[in-house]
């Protein structure tokens, strides 16, 4: 995909999407810095990354702090300018909660973290972008983004804002040679999936694996996606093939969203 010796700065980089997008990233010859919290769970990836034989910088950023994140900037400088942004650290929410039993810390938890979150980090990083009239920006969100959902108003909401950054950012960042599109997964193959599952099996009466068919079959592909699925698009909507695609929303569910 030609991205070797490129710089990407990824959030929320060590678990099931993060550390997939990571890695995928890497073993496109891309160097990466590596932005979170939980300095422990990243610590695996970033010696995943070192094997493949590309560099990485671990970074401590609390991404809803506007401070954490000029910090941030400033210590991805020391791999060099940053060519691509993936913003893949958020919340879920409430599961479950309608929007009257969701309380306005629960609500303003998760757009704070889904929302101004992935503003503060495309102010930060989009200046050097345009002074070097390059750049792709690639935030994660989700088909609820796309489709309303019962019980799950602020996770909802917050996919639809960011859709709002993006397209909005896209067209004040065009004129700059900078892409900005979404990547919004449907449900992945993961510990989560796992979880909706069981809870499907134990309500219809069923076993496991019967659950997971009868979710699989909601989709066109009649197949769930992986978190690799999900890294694929990201690398491409990161490289040059994509040099003409921005404001986009590029829906990696097996064809839920049609």
């Amino acid at each position: 995909m030609e991205l070797s010796g490129k710089i990407a700065v990824v959030t929320g980089p060590a678990k099931g999407m993060g550390g997939a997008i990571t890695l995928a990233l890497a073993r496109e010859g891309v160097n990466v810095v590596l932005a979170g919290r939980d300095l422990e769970a990243i610590a695996p990836i970033e010696r995943e990354v070192a094997a493949i034989g590309r560099r990485a910088l671990t970074v401590s950023c609390d991404i809803v702090d506007p401070a954490a994140v000029e910090r941030l900037r400033d210590e991805a400088t020391k791999l060099g300018p940053v060519d691509i942004l993936v913003n893949v650290a958020g919340g879920r929410g409430p599961i479950g909660k309608s929007g009257i039993e969701t309380t306005p810390d629960e609500f303003d938890e998760i757009i704070a973290l889904n929302v101004s979150g992935a503003f503060l980090l495309m102010r930060a990083f989009a200046p050097q972008m345009i002074q070097r009239r390059n750049g792709k920006i690639i935030n994660i969100g989700g088909t609820f983004g796309l489709r309303g959902r019962a019980g799950r108003v602020s996770y909802s909401a917050s996919k639809w804002g960011m859709r709002g950054l993006t397209k909005s950012f896209a067209l004040e960042l065009g004129r700059h040679n900078i892409n900005v599109n979404t990547v919004s997964p449907g449900m992945v193959d993961g510990p989560r999936f796992e979880v909706v599952c069981a809870d499907m099996a134990d309500k219809l009466g069923i076993t496991l694996d019967e659950a997971k068919i009868r979710h699989a079959e909601d989709y066109a592909l009649r197949r769930v996606s992986t978190a690799q699925d999900v890294a694929n698009a990201v690398v491409f909507l990161a490289s040059e093939k994509s040099r003409q695609i921005t404001g986009q929303d590029l829906v990696v569910d097996g064809g839920w969203v049609i």
